[in-house]
């Protein structure tokens, strides 16, 4: 392990944070909040000044090898969540810190899960950066920063095969630099259109960027205590219909742009995940039409919901903790199915999904024709090994995982139901959970230690399991 191009990289993210910071700086101008102005100043500064000196640990010709990638990626992430929650402290309006940080890594890493009972206490500042959270981690902060400097050069792949989810990662140019430029610019182009969407529908400038920036991120931090609840019907929908575009794999938006219609149609990952939201979306209504007035109203809050919880969002816009037993199963199994590879949605993928479903009907086949030799495809190219074994290999970690931390938390004597969807939820980058963490409460309810636990879980999920789990691999730090 080189340490020193570890520091290095490190040192490059905690100063694009010390300027992401700006952003709710000026907020707080705009707004009149000079305390929080000055709470992010002092993190700022404390951002900078770390960077500076972590970057001069790198010596000159080093090199980022796939350890290094993942050891740096996993540290940054931390980083990025340690230093983020000064301002919440700072400002004393999260004055305990584990709670700032829960706060802060849960929007990082778009999980929207939140310690918070009253959301609107908070100073606009303080919920802009909030929210801006979510939109910094949604695509990934080294696919920011790759668009923008060279970094490491040709290894830099190393860094976004770390961060970017799904079973896979590919480039969609040549040169690392450009996928992540273009890939950036799609983000950046969707999330301009859901502002001004949002605009049209009579949001102000406030709310209509601090909830792009959840929806386009697939976070769901809400402003309100009602999340989205509050908003018009309208409204709801511009959100629902822009939270399924964020669980979209970027590659279809890139064939749209190149006019390939005929790859784009190949893509089964976004036929199976818009498939799914239809027919949930279709079953849930039906199950809670005698909720609602209108059929109308059914369809839209089932949408939204099946929307929301299958790209891990995690808005809501009614209490569907107290929905019927088949739907509330319905969206827990969205919980674990998750978005597209490729997107800023969490979960276990799509993708992932179809590979395993695609194994287990080979394996059928060939138990009846052993002398059949058969090889999986996806979106018409065949899977590598190498793709395959590591989705098997994530499947079991996942399983393992998610196993370990409802039983650590368990320590806290809360029913097995909050437990488990709670895990779910911060594991797969949702949000919300059912019972006591369901849409109208919140995570206070947990101990310190618990909420560590779920802090991990949610960099874990986010960061594809792998590049945290190698932090407690011993040989990972042995110098070469």
């Amino acid at each position: 392990m080189n340490i020193g191009v570890v520091a290095y990289i490190i040192g490059w993210v905690l100063q694009f944070e010390a300027i992401f910071m700006a952003f709710p700086l000026i907020t707080g101008l705009i707004y009149g909040e000079y305390d929080c102005c000055t709470a992010y100043i002092i993190s700022a500064c404390v951002c900078l000044v770390t960077g500076y000196i972590l970057k001069r640990f790198r010596k000159p010709g080093a090199d980022l090898f796939l350890r290094e990638g993942f050891a740096a990626v996993a540290l940054s992430w931390i980083a990025l969540g340690v230093f983020g929650a000064l301002p919440f402290v700072i400002t004393g309006e999260i004055p305990n810190y584990i709670d700032a940080l829960f706060e802060t890594v849960s929007g990082l890493t778009t999980t929207g899960a939140s310690i918070l009972n009253d959301v609107e206490a908070l100073s606009k500042s303080n919920l802009f950066w909030r929210s801006f959270t979510h939109w910094i981690g949604g695509m990934g902060v080294f696919v920011f920063i790759l668009a923008i400097l060279p970094l490491m050069g040709a290894h830099s792949m190393n860094l976004m095969k770390a961060e970017s989810p799904g079973p896979s990662v590919g480039k969609l140019l040549p040169k690392v630099k450009d996928t992540a430029f273009v890939t950036y610019a799609m983000y950046f182009g969707l999330t301009v259109a859901c502002v001004i969407a949002l605009l049209i529908s009579g949001m102000d400038w406030f709310e209509s960027l601090t909830m792009s920036f959840g929806t386009m991120g697939t976070g769901g931090y809400g402003i309100y205590n009602s999340s989205a609840g509050g908003f018009s019907a309208a409204q709801q929908i511009i959100l629902a219909v822009f939270m399924t575009l964020g669980g979209v794999n970027y590659t279809a938006y890139f064939l749209i742009i190149t006019k390939k219609f005929k790859d784009l149609f190949s893509l089964e990952e976004v036929k199976y995940y818009l498939g799914i939201i239809i027919v949930s979306t279709t079953v849930i209504m039906i199950n809670i039409a005698h909720l609602y007035k209108t059929l109308g109203e059914a369809l839209r809050h089932a949408y939204f919901q099946v929307a929301s919880i299958i790209t891990t969002a995690g808005f809501s816009t009614v209490d569907f903790d107290t929905w019927p037993q088949l739907s509330k199963t319905i969206l827990l199994l969205l919980m674990f199915v998750g978005a597209c590879a490729g997107s800023t949605g969490g979960g276990f993928k799509v993708s992932r999904l179809l590979i395993l479903v695609k194994s287990v009907r080979k394996e059928l086949r060939t138990i009846i024709h052993p002398r059949l030799s058969k090889k999986i495809y996806l979106d018409g190219h065949p899977v590598s090994d190498e793709t395959f074994r590591s989705t098997n290999a994530y499947a079991a970690v996942y399983i393992l995982l998610i196993l370990g931390s409802v039983l650590l938390i368990s320590v806290d004597n809360l029913d097995f139901t909050t437990n488990f969807s709670s895990v779910v939820s911060a594991f797969n980058n949702i949000g919300p959970g059912f019972a006591m963490t369901g849409p109208t409460h919140s995570f206070a309810c947990f101990s310190p230690f618990s909420k560590i636990v779920l802090i991990f879980d949610m960099l874990a999920g986010r960061l594809e399991l792998f590049p945290m789990l190698v932090l407690f691999v011993p040989s990972c730090w042995r110098k070469y």
